[in-house]
């Protein structure tokens, strides 16, 4: 690491918050291992997207893999809605544990579950795994209101969650922010002043995004669905070596004088 001041101090595995979450959409395992060789130091949990691991081979050995490399995986969430709204919950705890994954995502965003019960899913794993809860809706016409989603999320963490995931989808035009990308500055601030920061993983694919929440929410908040070749990207976004977050750590008689 280059010996230069004024960079902020990134938090370290096993990190309790600053972490980044990692999509996974369908690497290869030698696409993995080059993943890890670069990143995956900055890398705390990696989601096997959506329903992509139900198609995908070698499944087992990409867990060991990130496991190895001290990386929690996951399977996505839109895979765990597709064993519940089918009645099939044990079936999808035996699936778990056939891989050997000690992580799940319990999520709600492409099917309607009571939130009693949804919390109830969270409360049973919890025992076992460690357990991330998506709130939000993937669907652009479902409008959630703050009040909503800070009483969803504090019943979540509750319940047990370690952390409570705010929706975005991959593409991060729903959820948190509206159909251009832009953040819902808002709702966001009126969930930060009710739940506690280091307990929310914002789901941030893009670069826009992911500079905005280094930029008002510092350098160590929570980010996810980031995509595997901009993990580097993002750190160097936390560090203030990128353009976009450049001035960011840098003391005001510095940023006054050579800042145009």
């Amino acid at each position: 690491m280059y010996k230069l001041p004024y960079i902020p101090k990134r938090t370290k595995k096993p990190r309790k918050y600053g972490v980044a979450m990692v999509m996974d959409k369908g690497l290869s395992i030698n696409e993995a291992e080059n993943v890890i060789s670069t990143a995956g130091e900055y890398i705390d949990f990696v989601k096997l997207g959506f329903g992509t691991s139900a198609v995908m081979n070698n499944i087992k050995e990409k867990v060991l893999l990130y496991k190895k490399a001290n990386i929690k995986t996951y399977l996505g969430g839109t895979l765990f809605e597709a064993y519940i709204i089918r009645n099939m919950f044990t079936d999808y705890i035996k699936l778990i544990d056939s891989y050997k994954i000690d992580t799940v995502e319990v999520s709600d965003g492409s099917i309607a579950i009571d939130h009693d019960k949804k919390c109830e899913y969270i409360n049973t794993l919890s025992k076992s795994y460690t357990v991330l809860s998506e709130v939000g809706s993937k669907k652009s016409d479902i409008i959630i209101q703050p009040d909503k989603w800070i009483e969803m999320m504090e019943n979540e963490l509750s319940a047990g969650s370690s952390f409570v995931i705010a929706e975005a989808r991959e593409s991060g035009t729903v959820g948190i922010y509206n159909s251009n990308g832009k953040a819902h500055t808002e709702l966001i601030n009126k969930i930060l002043k009710k739940i506690e920061q280091e307990k929310i993983l914002w789901e941030a694919p893009q670069k826009s995004q992911q500079a905005w929440f280094i930029k008002n929410f510092g350098h160590n908040v929570n980010l996810g669905n980031i995509a595997p070749g901009e993990v580097i990207p993002l750190e160097t976004l936390r560090v203030g070596l990128r353009g976009d977050t450049f001035a960011q750590f840098l003391p005001k008689e510095l940023q006054k004088k050579y800042m145009p």
